[in-house]
């Protein structure tokens, strides 16, 4: 059933960086980064023969904690390879805050998923991810996006996507709007998070910021990244400004001193204030507090 995510549930997710499970030293070098969260990476990022020896990598890294307020994702491979059964089993007792998924195309695979990490005693608040990669999956976004309670949030597989779809990969990612758009109104409707897929030329600083922009503009909640130095600016773009935090400050201010006097109208600067614009203030001005705990954690 549709829901609203609760404030309480929401947390910064403005940079969610990708690194290898089977480089010690990226895992080692998360704990100090700036990023809201990592994804560590069994899939795409790690060759066949180095699969198990990730796997223990993440476990041992995780296990030995130390990674702060970030959050914390382990991306499995597909439960149709050698390795995605295991992969999952121990993420599920890893103390992982999500397991993302791969090329996820229906309901099936997460029930699938879910029946394994029940199985291993994975705790009740470890959700699903899901990569929206493929067609197939576009166009199933909402019964995945509802498939469980364990659903927590998509992740947009954006270079896969262009493959698949024969597009090209241009600036402006026109042939991927429908996409990008039908999978946000999904995370909106169930009260998931979504973040935006990742910009591959790490020479184009400029096209990085306009990638940023475009998803923030559309509603996205942070954008998956490929290399540390593209943090700091995921981070800019996608907080809210100072000017946007005292806006929002302001209005709930007002809203609740014309509330105890019993006002059915609020204005403020001359702008007429209704429920959703207090709604958007509250949750603007939650996401700014959570944000500068992380940075003064």
């Amino acid at each position: 059933m549709p829901s609203t995510q609760s404030l309480q549930n929401q947390r910064p997710r403005r940079s969610v960086l990708y690194m290898p499970g089977s480089n010690a030293r990226a895992l080692e070098k998360g704990r100090t980064l700036a990023c809201d969260a990592l994804i560590m990476d069994l899939e795409d990022a790690v060759a066949p023969d180095a699969k198990e020896q990730a796997r223990a990598e993440i476990v041992s890294a995780l296990a030995a904690g130390g990674y702060g307020q970030r959050e914390c994702i382990v991306r499995v491979n597909g439960l149709d390879t050698p390795w995605g059964y295991e992969d999952i089993a121990a993420a599920a007792t890893s103390g992982a805050d999500a397991i993302l998924l791969p090329k996820v195309e229906g309901p099936t695979t997460i029930h699938q998923v879910e029946r394994i990490m029940e199985a291993q005693g994975a705790p009740a608040h470890q959700s699903i991810w899901c990569m929206m990669e493929t067609p197939l999956g576009i166009l199933n976004a909402q019964d995945i996006g509802s498939a469980s309670p364990r659903v927590g949030g998509l992740v947009m597989g954006t270079s896969d996507l262009a493959k698949d779809l024969r597009a090209a990969h241009t600036r402006e990612r026109v042939p991927m709007q429908a996409s990008l758009s039908h999978c946000l109104l999904v995370a909106r409707a169930y009260g998931l998070a979504i973040v935006d897929g990742v910009h591959l030329d790490l020479d184009d600083d400029e096209g990085f910021a306009y990638s940023c922009e475009q998803g923030r503009d559309m509603g996205f909640d942070g954008k998956t990244l490929i290399h540390p130095k593209t943090i700091a600016k995921a981070n800019e773009i996608f907080a809210p400004s100072t000017d946007e935090v005292a806006w929002s400050q302001k209005i709930i201010e007002a809203f609740e001193a014309a509330q105890s006097e019993g006002k059915g109208v609020v204005v403020v600067d001359g702008k007429l204030i209704e429920n959703l614009h207090v709604e958007q203030a509250r949750r603007l001005v939650h996401l700014a507090d959570m944000i500068g705990k992380m940075e003064t954690a």
